[in-house]
């Protein structure tokens, strides 16, 4: 595909602070975020931040702050978001998957092997369970934040690595002739604030992440993986049969305001020992509102 030409914007800074490494990875090169103690007796945790057109760290910041004053946190950029690669190539929940393997690798090499918890926010918690089915021993915990895969909408017990994807319209979506305006006109200052105050349920969303999140999308190459998410490319069709084959303990935290807090769907896993529901009062990001009230729910089962 060619690309369209992207407008100049201002270089992409880091999304959080500490230390930064580029992973070089069958996924690509990623970019890992890390912080806290080297060593101490929680064990590390990685974030990963959410799909969506101007997905990245940024949407973890409160939470690696939180972190990094107790235990060794890291924070990874997706493919195709951040200051990973964006690439003209496919965007699947294969390549999503492949790059948390990469991350959780990495960290268990600087920690002796020591098995990381995981906490995801929204359609990337598809790829971190994947993940866990795939090597147990790299996950001891996990915690999602306004997942996917439990709104009113029909079971996915599709067929093992299946997704969502309708070829017909990524093909439309990414035509070489208008997916550059097409994404331009999506990823615009105020089409941006409007998707996030649907996110966080009110109009007072944190405007540092506003400000990275247009920044991020004005990046070359920050069509690419979007695209494959507007035409469900990133959405596993056999997520539940995974929801219900994980064996590590499940933290689920429900949004209560704006687009995402129809959690119907739970009732395939919420009877499993494994598997705890919260309805955190907030908005789908609820630690950018309240962290002391999210982080008293979520440290425990962490800990």
């Amino acid at each position: 595909m060619n690309s369209s030409p992207q407008p100049e914007s201002p270089p992409l800074p880091p999304g959080l602070s500490g230390e930064r490494q580029l992973l070089h990875t069958s996924a690509g090169q990623l970019m890992l975020y890390s912080a806290g103690p080297v060593s101490g007796t929680l064990p590390p945790v990685l974030l990963v931040h959410s799909i969506n057109a101007a997905g990245s760290v940024a949407e973890m910041a409160p939470l690696y702050t939180h972190f990094q004053k107790s235990r060794p946190v890291y924070a990874l950029d997706l493919p195709g978001f951040g200051l990973s690669e964006r690439s003209d190539r496919v965007y699947s929940p294969r390549l999503m998957t492949d790059a948390v393997l990469a991350a959780l690798a990495e960290i268990q090499g600087r920690h002796a092997g020591a098995a990381v918890d995981v906490v995801a926010l929204s359609l990337s918690g598809e790829y971190v369970v994947r993940a866990q089915r795939e090597a147990p021993q790299a996950v001891r915990r996990i915690a999602l934040v306004s997942p996917t895969g439990f709104n009113g909408k029909p079971r996915r017990y599709g067929q093992p690595g299946a997704t969502l994807g309708m070829p017909w319209l990524y093909q439309l979506l990414a035509n070489p002739r208008w997916s550059g305006a097409l994404f331009r006109g999506l990823t615009r200052p105020g089409v941006i604030r409007y998707f996030l105050k649907r996110s966080f349920g009110t109009s007072l969303i944190d405007e540092p992440l506003w400000r990275y999140a247009v920044i991020t999308t004005q990046q070359p190459g920050a069509k690419f993986a979007p695209l494959y998410f507007l035409s469900a490319h990133l959405f596993s069709k056999d997520i539940n049969h995974l929801y219900e084959a994980v064996d590590c303990p499940v933290w689920v935290s429900m949004a209560t305001r704006g687009d995402f807090t129809n959690y119907s769907g739970r009732f395939t896993v919420e009877h499993k020992a494994n598997w705890q529901f919260h309805a955190i009062e907030g908005g789908a990001l609820p630690y950018f509102e309240d962290l002391p009230a999210f982080t008293r729910v979520l440290d425990p089962f962490l800990a």
